[in-house]
């Protein structure tokens, strides 16, 4: 199990996703660097930053990304669990279902609050909103497994760089942490292409 809080974080400005996942001690407990202009997503998440140690891969179903489901598999291949975008729910306010190596829904991951990120939306429309909106307008998300919220992942006020802070609020498994943690770097990357 992984020491919370959880610090997550990417620049910006760069071509292309890196995200950095911190535990509480410090330490580095995620990689994960996403290319850009890839037509079927294909992120490798790795322990550190050296990418000596896969941690798991996330891997579209198609290419178009409105419904797509991201299969996360383990370092040696064997499938983990799923996130998968709620297509027209996630118009409004984004939604991601999670599931099991089974293929069973086990949670969501959904936003707390829509309207802020609304608000954080018309800023990047504004020459340097972007940078002036991170500072205003900082969307969170919740995790809920089984009805009840493991999980709170909060934007922080930052300019030059993205950063999330992941609380746990409830109970889950290693296995679950796996698919949380998985589905949490991928709707973060996601969300952020979206805006």
């Amino acid at each position: 199990m992984l020491s919370y809080p959880l610090e997550l974080s990417f620049k910006i400005v760069t071509i292309g996703t890196r995200i950095r996942v911190m535990d509480a001690a410090g330490r580095q407990v995620a990689y994960a660097r996403k290319k850009k202009f890839k037509l079927k997503e294909d992120v490798m998440v790795y322990e550190d930053e050296d990418q000596s140690r896969l941690r798991f891969r996330l891997k579209a179903d198609r290419v178009i990304d409105f419904s797509a489901s991201y299969t996360i598999t383990g370092p040696d291949g064997h499938p983990i669990g799923a996130v998968q975008r709620q297509g027209m729910k996630s118009m409004w306010k984004s939604a991601y279902s999670l599931a099991d190596a089974r293929g069973n829904q086990i949670g969501v991951i959904h936003e707390e609050n829509p309207w802020v990120k609304v608000l954080d939306g018309l800023m990047e429309m504004i020459p340097f909103g972007d940078a002036l909106g991170g500072l205003f307008f900082n969307p969170a998300y919740l995790a809920d497994l089984r009805g009840a919220t493991v999980l709170r992942v909060q934007k922080e006020r930052a300019v030059l760089e993205s950063k999330f802070t992941i609380e746990k609020r409830g109970d889950f498994s290693e296995e679950e942490e796996q698919v949380l943690l998985a589905g949490t770097i991928m709707m973060l990357m996601l969300e952020r292409d979206r805006g």
